[in-house]
């Protein structure tokens, strides 16, 4: 199957033209590679999975991953997501915006995922859109990109966002047979044969397409998302019988009760049942069945790139959109909480200038992409509100780098107030309930936090918006696990630094959310900012009617 972009060659707003005239299009993308220098500037991919984890060995599966892109490039080992839900983190990659920001708060419409809204505020100016109309990119999408992508409220698969030369999208959320895709807006349905249908084999396949058939005078950005580990957790014939001794870790906070936590971690019951925890097991293994998968697109991508004589020449991202857990505080299966195992992800990079065999510490987040990525391409940040800082610093070895101590969590619980019919006894507005009425989910399950790591703290703060006004402080060098909350012991003055921190980042945009906070050295407190003119923090925040 041959690609066709949405304009065949040039992108439609690039005219073709001199050597001297591209230079003035795309003046905004010369930077350190530009045309000037007598190089193209560099090709980016970005390979997202969807629920995978980095705390409970997420990773272990994908050898080959590990080999062609970690092991010749750089790992982050203090990777976050602002918010432990997909489409707010996708949101959060496109737009290298905090969730409070781009304004999606959860997977519905009703919570700007994929909505008109979105559409018309917020893709104009994700990344993408700005490497195809600043800088002369051609731009390919292959796989999930919006939960509520294709509804028919939403605009139908007939929506192509802006910004992309080709878009092979999927309908909805993730599956891997009897799925939609919109193909540069028309709709082309997939059965359940393997050969031709099986999703991840399919976005390898037209990822490799699009390699053989794009332009070879521009640059190009690919952005994979595999449906991979997502429920439903179907693997490929052929790996279906891997992992069958693997079981999920049972590490210190697994079914344990969730003491001194927020009241959704408090209702789960403990110990788990037996049919609880034969089904996380299964899923577990699962998980990891259908990221062999994965790992084989990875080292064909990178195979073909080799080939093509482009790998030298190219970044590879490899992440997830948020991370997940499996018997943790008795809660079976789900993401959607404020602890490491739902918001720390893999992160491993590789590409020109990056040293093999790296580990970075620094405290990064899945807002920083967008811009790194602009950066690559030699795009002027300033000209961007984007929430999120350039990586290429680090990732290029930089000394004496001045970076940040903290980044904010925040999520807007899911959930309708009415009681679920499946379990009468709970009060109204949960959601997510398994059969044994744990539920992973509610209108209330709202919080923000700071998650801060310096020379002296690693620490997480975080508050609730409920009856409680619940607060859950942590510190994981001590305890890792997370498994005492020491906000009722912790020194007053340090809890009040963290709780201004909180409000300054709750109520940031682009430069305020790269100010110093409270543990940097170049930190100065300044009470004014607690009384900007941009409305109450907690208000704005929490607000059930954000769009």
């Amino acid at each position: 199957m041959r690609l066709l972009p949405l304009a065949p060659g040039r992108p439609r707003h690039l005219p073709s033209c001199s050597p001297a005239l591209l230079l003035l299009v795309l003046g905004g993308c010369l930077g350190v590679f530009g045309v000037a220098a007598g190089t193209r500037r560099p090709n980016v991919v970005l390979l997202l999975t969807d629920d995978q984890d980095e705390v409970l060995g997420g990773m272990t599966p994908l050898k080959k991953t590990k080999a062609l892109i970690g092991e010749m490039g750089m790992t982050f080992s203090s990777a976050y997501v602002p918010s432990a839900l997909c489409c707010p983190s996708r949101a959060s990659i496109l737009t290298g915006k905090y969730p409070h920001n781009h304004h999606v708060v959860n997977n519905t419409l009703e919570g700007n995922c994929s909505s008109k809204s979105w559409q018309k505020i917020q893709e104009p100016n994700t990344f993408p859109a700005i490497l195809r109309s600043m800088c002369g990119y051609q731009t390919f999408f292959a796989g999930k990109y919006l939960n509520e992508y294709g509804a028919p409220d939403a605009g139908g698969l007939e929506h192509v966002p802006l910004g992309w030369s080709y878009w092979y999208a999927l309908e909805k959320n993730s599956k891997y047979y009897n799925y939609t895709l919109s193909i540069n807006g028309k709709a082309r349905k997939h059965g359940e044969n393997y050969s031709v249908d099986y999703l991840t084999d399919v976005l390898a396949n037209v990822s490799l397409d699009f390699l053989d058939y794009k332009s070879n005078f521009e640059p190009f950005f690919m952005m994979i998302a595999t449906p991979a580990p997502h429920s439903p957790w179907t693997a490929a014939p052929q790996y279906q019988k891997a992992f069958q001794n693997v079981f999920a870790p049972r590490n210190k906070n697994f079914n344990i009760h969730g003491t001194n936590k927020h009241w959704l971690i408090r209702q789960a019951k403990t110990p788990m049942t037996n049919s609880s925890i034969q089904f996380l097991d299964n899923a577990f293994r699962k998980r990891w069945q259908t990221l062999l998968s994965v790992d084989d697109l990875v080292e064909k991508l990178v195979k073909r790139l080799e080939f093509t004589g482009e790998l030298n020449n190219t970044y590879i991202f490899y992440t997830s959109d948020n991370g997940y857990h499996t018997g943790q505080f008795s809660l079976p299966i789900d993401k959607r909480q404020l602890y490491e195992f739902d918001i720390k992800v893999p992160l491993l990079v590789r590409g020109p200038g990056i040293k093999p065999n790296q580990t970075s510490k620094m405290l990064v987040a899945n807002i920083d992409l967008g811009p790194t990525i602009l950066d690559i391409a030699g795009y002027d940040l300033n000209k961007t509100q984007m929430d999120g800082m350039s990586l290429l610093p680090i990732l290029r070895g930089a000394s004496n780098l001045t970076w940040r101590s903290d980044v904010l969590v925040e999520y807007q619980g899911e959930g309708r107030n009415v009681t679920d019919p499946t379990c009468p006894s709970l009060s109204p507005g949960v959601s997510q309930c398994f059969p044994d009425c744990v539920c992973e989910d509610a209108y209330n399950n709202t919080y923000a936090c700071v998650r801060t790591m310096s020379a002296l703290w690693n620490l997480q703060y975080c508050e609730f918006d409920d009856q409680e006004v619940f607060v859950e402080v942590y510190n994981l060098t001590a305890d890792p696990d997370q498994i005492t909350n020491i906000a009722k012991t912790i020194d007053p003055e340090l809890l009040g630094k963290m709780n201004y921190r909180l409000m300054m980042l709750q109520s940031c945009s682009g430069p305020t959310c790269r100010t110093p906070g409270v543990f940097d050295p170049g930190y100065r407190f300044d009470p004014r900012l607690m009384f900007s003119n941009r409305g109450s923090v907690r208000t704005r925040r929490f607000s059930k009617h954000l769009l």
